[in-house]
């Protein structure tokens, strides 16, 4: 699928600040470390070779921050989307399970460090994130999963219903998990601040330079750009759920899915505190998630899928600003500012994986929702790969690439599941309103 040229409208891309300046590649270059692709996990991996000494090229396809890195929420989340603490232990061993929730865990803390080198200011906001419980099912395992972190030394707590009504103006939940070291970020600047100290700490960043094919070579591998051409000794491949050129090696492990957001025109203090007093991001259990942050001038910033995903931009900001409106009791629905889309990665078993395309060439994908604090922590991993981890040390699992079987279809599968979601969602959230108002849920009535 050709790539969008259009630049997307976000609110990030309007408050950001000013852009860094990037050179070009023009002809030849070798260098130890050559780093494909320019969002968190590149421009991190870029930063942490830098810093070592290691001589590191990136090459960004677009302009830094143009995928996934620049599109997304802002949510930093130190967390799995779906995998349980117990889920990953089982998965991968006590050892090896352990030293990846450590990783995950300390994702707030290193993206909040960065964002504070890099002068982000407002535009970084560490006040904690709620995941609020929709159904008593879910809060039983949200309670689970707040032991299983604090166990690791997380700062992770449980919220009763009465508090999570208090601090998320809304009477729908069980209660919620809160991790006091998550926030929110503008991503945008974020990955700007991130490609400044890159370069000041002597990494090479060239935009507009895809590259076109990888191939191996005696001493490394060249890639080939329209700029020219790269030889390098390692290659480390990040460019997440893009789906061109060398790219296509890492999009085939994932399925891609669609995610639209919305940004409103900035809502009155009076009105913010009512349903965000403490400003913390919230995103519930729902299969229809919800989702709500606000920015640093009280902007509402909100997301969703589309069952149907196409031309749907304008059809799902109208969508999800009444949906805003509903969830939060709005006086009215708020004017939507900004509207964009992007396309988050999702792996078979929710969790981040790095694959081995040859030798000396890795490739790291897998935020799965999680991808500000995920993506961070994933480039440094591939740091300590390039100067001298050994893979089965590493704290993210190594596999061998391997196409998902039938994956036309299964990037079909999110808007069936988003279906059947909607509805199991409309019948638990009626029946905890219908008890919290002491009426019964009438049969037969439809969402």
């Amino acid at each position: 699928m050709k790539m969008d040229r259009r630049a997307p409208d976000t609110l990030w891309r309007a408050t950001a600040g000013t852009k860094p300046v990037f050179g070009r590649l023009d002809g030849k270059a070798e260098v130890e470390v050559a780093v494909v692709g320019g969002g968190f996990t590149g421009l991190s991996a870029a930063l942490h070779l830098a810093r070592r000494g290691v001589e590191v090229l990136l090459l960004e396809a677009h302009e830094i921050g143009w995928g996934a890195s620049g599109r997304n929420a802002g949510f930093v989340v130190p967390n799995f989307s779906k995998a349980d603490p117990a889920a990953v232990v089982a998965r991968l061993g006590r050892e090896k399970g352990t030293q990846l929730l450590n990783l995950v865990g300390r994702g707030g803390e290193r993206v909040f460090e960065l964002a504070r080198e890099g002068g982000l200011g407002r535009q970084a906001e560490q006040n904690g994130w709620l995941q609020p419980a929709h159904s008593t099912a879910v809060a039983d395992a949200l309670r689970r999963r707040v032991e299983a972190w604090q166990a690791l030394g997380r700062p992770v707590h449980w919220i009763d219903a009465a508090e999570t009504a208090g601090r998320t103006g809304m009477d729908i939940y069980h209660g919620a998990l809160a991790d006091s070291s998550g926030g929110m970020i503008n991503p945008l600047a974020y990955a700007w601040a991130l490609a400044r100290a890159a370069i000041a700490a002597g990494a090479r960043i060239v935009e507009d330079a895809a590259v076109t094919d990888a191939s191996q070579t005696g001493a490394g591998w060249q890639l080939q750009t329209h700029q020219g051409a790269v030889r390098a000794r390692k290659v480390l491949l990040c460019t997440n759920a893009e789906a061109e050129g060398a790219a296509v090696r890492l999009s085939r492990q994932i399925i891609p899915l669609t995610v639209y957001q919305i940004a409103t025109e900035p809502l009155a203090k009076a009105l913010t505190d009512r349903f965000s007093p403490r400003r913390e991001p919230v995103s519930d259990t729902r299969a229809n998630i919800f989702t709500f942050r606000l920015d640093a001038d009280n902007r509402l910033i909100s997301g969703g899928m589309a069952i149907v995903p196409l031309a749907a931009e304008r059809r799902m900001a109208a969508r999800i600003a009444r949906r805003l409106a509903r969830e939060l009791h709005l006086p009215e629905v708020p004017r939507v500012a900004h509207v964009w889309r992007g396309t988050a990665a999702v792996t078979t078993d929710f969790l981040p994986h790095i694959y081995r395309f040859g030798p000396g060439f890795l490739g790291a994908t897998g935020c799965n929702g999680r991808g500000v604090a995920m993506t961070t922590m994933l480039g440094e991993v591939l740091a300590d790969a390039a100067t001298g981890t050994a893979l089965e040390e590493l704290p993210v699992p190594v596999s061998e690439p391997a196409s998902i079987p039938f994956r036309t279809v299964a990037r079909a599968a999110p808007s069936a599941f988003l279906v059947q979601g909607m509805w199991n969602d409309w019948r638990t959230t009626r029946r905890t309103a219908a008890k919290a108002l002491n009426t019964p849920t009438l049969k037969g009535e439809n969402p």
